[in-house]
């Protein structure tokens, strides 16, 4: 178990500086964190000296101040890089978070069977009626489904999964005392209470556009396999197809209308090798050894 004096640091650390593992560990590895200078924090963190004296200054100042508990309060459960509930596969990758930041049902996350279902926030009614008729096979197989909560394809994955009966986890590219976008708080206080949202990212930082292809690293982080749905060639989709693919993760895709224009990307990458489906039972049977599912 990772010491709780260490982990405070990091939860404390991270709440000013939400940075990969490889960016803290040069400093978490240091023998005695409490006698840290700031031109150590400087050379460590490779920040600039104002930086890391403010940085210091903070740490200072909250050296008694419990994190743990004030996330508790919030109905948060911050889980570090070294803790034993962080997802096995998100460890792997090249620059996995220092914390993710939970709410709602974590009991989820221990449940290692997750697909990740991405697409256009212009998924039409087709992405739905796919997704309707994909999933079941999975979800009775307890897969999890997992999205990002953007709108058009990640809402339907999430709320079709929601209505099966499924459980499915929704990653944020914020902190969790924002909303965004504004229409999906329903399906956001829905999620935070039955379902499970994560983020990288402490409660106050609001959406920036940089974060969503950070964000696009955990979807594909924490799944085995990544289904993508209706998408246009150069769609934000890509980015978690990429990062699926430096991670590793089986990608299925979609088959569509040849004169739609979000049938573009799930043909490109079908062209390259990722795998046509038109049934959930096939990405079962290709990921059936992946996840000892025989």
């Amino acid at each position: 178990m990772f010491e709780q004096s260490l982990r405070e640091f990091l939860l404390a650390l991270h709440y000013v500086m939400p940075a990969s593992i490889n960016r803290l560990w040069p400093l978490l590895s240091c023998a005695s964190l409490e006698k840290i200078s700031s031109m150590q924090l400087s050379k460590l963190l490779k920040i600039t000296p104002q930086k890391a004296l403010k940085l210091q200054q903070f740490l200072n100042a909250h050296r008694h101040f419990s994190f743990s508990s004030y996330y508790k309060q919030q109905k948060i459960i911050p889980i570090t890089f070294f803790d034993a509930a962080y997802p096995k596969n998100l460890r792997h990758i090249y620059d996995p978070p220092s914390v993710i930041y939970t709410k709602g049902n974590i009991n989820i996350l221990q449940n290692e069977r997750r697909i990740a279902v991405v697409g256009s926030r212009k998924a039409t009614q087709y992405s739905k009626d796919a997704l309707e008729h994909l999933l079941p096979p999975l979800l009775n197989e307890e897969f999890v489904v997992v999205s990002g909560l953007a709108r058009g394809a990640d809402k339907m994955a999430h709320d079709v999964t929601i209505t099966l009966g499924g459980a499915t986890i929704g990653v944020l590219g914020y902190g969790f005392q924002h909303v965004y976008p504004k229409e999906h708080e329903g399906l956001i206080k829905v999620m935070s209470q039955t379902q499970l949202l994560i983020s990288e990212y402490p409660p106050y930082m609001g959406p920036k556009k940089w974060q969503f292809p950070m964000r696009n690293r955990l979807i594909s982080g924490i799944s085995w396999g990544i289904l993508v749905t209706e998408a246009q060639k150069k769609s934000g989709t890509l980015s978690t197809v990429d990062y699926g693919l430096e991670h590793g993760r089986s990608i299925f895709v979609l088959p569509g209308n040849i004169l739609s224009p979000l049938s573009e990307l799930p043909h490109k990458l079908a062209s390259e090798g990722a795998t046509l489906v038109w049934n959930g039972s096939q990405i079962l049977e290709e990921m059936a050894d992946f996840l000892f599912l025989k």
